[in-house]
């Protein structure tokens, strides 16, 4: 298999759905030798943050000396982005090699009537071997849907657990409460392991005390009270916390502050189970980290920003950082979200801060919203909208409305912000070409 016929096959594994369970994993990973038991993890789980905490504590960590493996979903700009090591995207012909063992096993299971593993279970099975053969010190694991019964979670040798702020996600998938979420999320929670999370509503951080008190874990709390000396900005923000001044990250948006003080409650804990890192590693490490499309600055005059923000706290987030930043300037969106989230309640909370909106379809996913539904919703706050056709049309539109000095934000689903990043690119850069051209080096 060569690594054209890989991405054939994990694109066409998509057939299979998502399905939530462990047991399937667990016989495709037996079949494969187990390769998640020789390796350490940090598991993370929660709803909002938990892309950003990985990216912090893995350059943290690879400044320290060790060798990082990340596991992320969804990916922005490169399919082999999931799996990096040391941040170096995953190889195509180890991809294209692995790929093949694992349709091999998964070839397997389906003649003795198992089901095909979920396109999911093979990447993260992926992940696991590509880990196992590059030899790294520690795994920095992030969950794909929940916690309890995602494919992740199938790790048995997790040394530090990181939940990130829980709020309603996935609503009838995880369930219809904040305690029967938290209860998912909680659920990577292993025997005799050490546990840092957020600051967490009474609900969630009941289920989370419980679920640390019955496995006998450790358990340590990123405190927002012990946060200060904190200095904005959308491309360097400083703060001080637990012990450590003026502490500084590159990442944008007010909500990065408290995501890097979760992660330095990690790396202090981190000492405990082994893996040591001083304070200039800490330091090296926060103010290196970048996690594109999370309040990411992609152009400037005007400022063109790509953030995920794709739920209810992460909008409510995402204005109070808008309102921090642009205070007077004129704000051009363009949004994109899944039909399975509280577009409505994203809609109200971010739509009044704007001078017009363009709503698009996420493309190539069959739980995006139609960008003319999102547009009914978003025309309740804001008549001056349209919805665009493609990612470049809203791209074109956008750049032709603003002003030098007004602000535009590409904000919704993650999972079509690589593709906006592109287009500015492919428009500031091909000049007077023909919308084709332009949309053939979009898709490239």
């Amino acid at each position: 298999m060569d690594y054209r016929e890989a991405r054939v096959y994990l694109a066409d594994a998509a057939k299979y759905g998502s399905v939530l369970g462990l047991e399937n994993m667990g016989e495709l990973l037996r079949r494969l030798g187990n390769p998640q038991d020789d390796l350490k993890f940090i598991h993370i789980s929660g709803t909002n943050g938990k892309g950003s905490v990985l990216a912090y504590l893995s350059t943290v960590l690879k400044e320290a000396g060790y060798r990082v493996g990340r596991y992320i979903s969804p990916t922005l700009f490169s399919y082999r982005e999931r799996i990096q090591v040391n941040e170096e995207y995953i190889e195509k012909e180890p991809l294209a090699r692995l790929t093949g063992r694992i349709a091999e096993a998964a070839a397997g299971m389906v003649q003795e009537g198992r089901a095909h593993p979920t396109v999911f279970e093979i990447e993260t099975a992926l992940g696991f071997l590509y880990f196992r053969e590059k030899a790294c010190d520690i795994v920095v694991l992030e969950t794909g849907l929940g916690g309890l019964e995602d494919a992740t979670n199938v790790v048995k040798t997790t040394l530090l657990e990181v939940i990130t702020p829980i709020s309603m996600d996935h609503i009838g998938i995880l369930g219809d409460t904040l305690r029967e979420i938290a209860e998912k999320k909680a659920g990577i929670i292993k025997p005799d392991t050490v546990v840092v999370t957020a600051e967490q509503e009474p609900e969630a951080m009941e289920v989370i005390r419980r679920r640390a008190k019955e496995k006998e874990c450790r358990l340590f709390m990123e405190e927002k009270a012990r946060l200060s000396d904190i200095r904005y900005g959308y491309e360097k923000q400083y703060f001080s916390y637990g012990g450590y001044e003026n502490l500084e990250i590159s990442l944008g948006g007010m909500y990065q502050v408290e995501n890097a003080a979760l992660a330095v409650e990690a790396v202090k804990a981190l000492d405990s189970v082994g893996y040591p890192v001083t304070e200039g590693q800490l330091r090296q490490g926060l103010q290196k980290t970048r996690w594109r499309g999370r309040f990411t600055v992609v152009g400037r005059e005007p400022v063109f920003i790509i953030d995920g923000a794709h739920n209810r706290d992460a909008a409510r987030i995402l204005r109070k950082s808008l309102e921090l930043y642009f205070t007077n300037k004129r704000l051009f969106y363009i949004m994109g979200v899944f039909r399975d989230k509280e577009y409505e309640e994203i809609v109200r909370t971010t739509v009044p801060l704007s001078a017009h909106v363009i709503t698009v379809e996420t493309p190539g996913n069959d739980r995006a919203l139609p960008a003319g539904e999102l547009l009914k919703a978003v025309r309740k706050y804001q008549p001056s909208s349209e919805a665009a056709e493609s990612i470049l049309e809203a791209v074109k539109k956008s750049l032709e409305m603003a002003g030098r000095e007004d602000v535009i934000l590409a904000f919704g689903s993650l999972s079509f912000l690589g593709e906006t990043a592109r287009a500015l690119e492919a428009v500031k850069s091909a000049g007077n070409m023909q919308d084709a051209a332009l949309e053939g080096k979009v898709r490239k």
